[in-house]
C-alpha cells in the first residue's frame, strides 16, 4: 500500500513538474515574441523565426569558413554608413546569444578584432541539435505565437515556408523583405557568455556610449 501511495506521489510530481516547465517555456516564448514585436512592429513569422533559431544555432551556419566570414563582414561594413538600432539584443526564449549592432565597431566602441574574435568563438560550446530535434521545439513556438493573435502578413504562406524547409532538413532562415527595408538589420550573433564578460564592459565604458 505505502509502495502505491509513494509511485502515485512521484508521479503527481512529475506530472507537476511537467506541467510547470511547460508554462515556464511559454512565458518565455511570449516574452521574446513580445519583446521583438515591440522593437520591430513590421516583423512577420519569418523574422521571429529567424530570432529563435538564432537563439538555438547561434552562428554556426555562416563561420565555416572564417576568411569568407571575415570578408562578408568587411563588406556589410563598407556597405552602409547610418548606424541605427538597438546595440545588442537577445535571442529567442532561451537567450543563448545576443544579435550585437556592427555599429559598436564602426562607432569605435569595439575594435573589429575583438569584436570578429568574438563572433567566431561564439561557435564553441554550441550544442549540436538535429533539425528534427528542432523541428519539434518550433511547432511548439509556432503554436504559442499563433495562440497570440497577432495578425503577422502572410502567415499561413511563411509558416508553409518554414515548414518546408525543416523537412529537407534545412533550418536557415531570412529576414523578411519589409523587415530589411524597414530596420535595414547590421548584426552578428555572439554567445551570452563573451558579450556579458567581454564586450559589455568596453562599451561600457567607452566616452561614445
Amino acid at each position: 500500500m505505502k509502495r502505491n501511495l509513494l509511485i502515485s506521489f512521484l508521479c503527481l510530481l512529475c506530472l507537476w513538474g511537467s506541467a510547470a516547465e511547460k508554462t515556464d517555456f511559454e512565458k518565455a516564448v511570449r516574452q521574446a515574441v513580445e519583446r521583438q514585436m515591440q522593437t520591430y512592429p513590421k516583423s512577420t513569422l519569418k523574422d521571429l523565426y529567424k530570432n529563435f533559431f538564432q537563439d538555438k544555432f547561434g552562428p554556426g551556419h555562416i563561420v565555416s569558413d572564417t576568411t569568407a566570414a571575415a570578408n562578408y563582414l568587411r563588406r556589410e561594413m563598407a556597405s552602409y554608413t547610418d548606424t541605427k538600432g538597438e546595440i545588442a539584443e537577445p535571442t529567442g526564449w532561451e537567450g543563448n546569444f545576443y544579435r550585437v549592432n556592427l555599429s559598436v565597431i564602426k562607432k569605435g566602441q569595439i575594435p573589429y578584432p575583438v569584436y570578429f574574435d568574438a563572433f567566431i568563438r561564439s561557435v564553441n560550446g554550441i550544442r549540436p541539435v538535429p533539425v528534427a530535434e528542432w523541428q519539434k521545439e518550433w511547432e511548439q513556438i509556432e503554436a504559442v505565437i499563433r495562440s497570440m493573435d497577432l495578425s503577422l502578413p502572410g502567415y499561413e504562406e511563411d509558416k508553409k515556408e518554414i515548414d518546408d524547409r525543416l523537412s529537407r532538413g534545412e533550418y536557415v532562415g531570412h529576414h523578411s523583405r519589409i523587415f530589411e527595408d524597414s530596420y535595414s538589420p547590421h548584426y552578428r550573433i555572439i554567445s551570452k557568455d563573451i558579450f556579458e564578460e567581454e564586450l559589455q564592459p568596453l562599451i561600457q565604458s567607452s566616452p561614445i556610449n
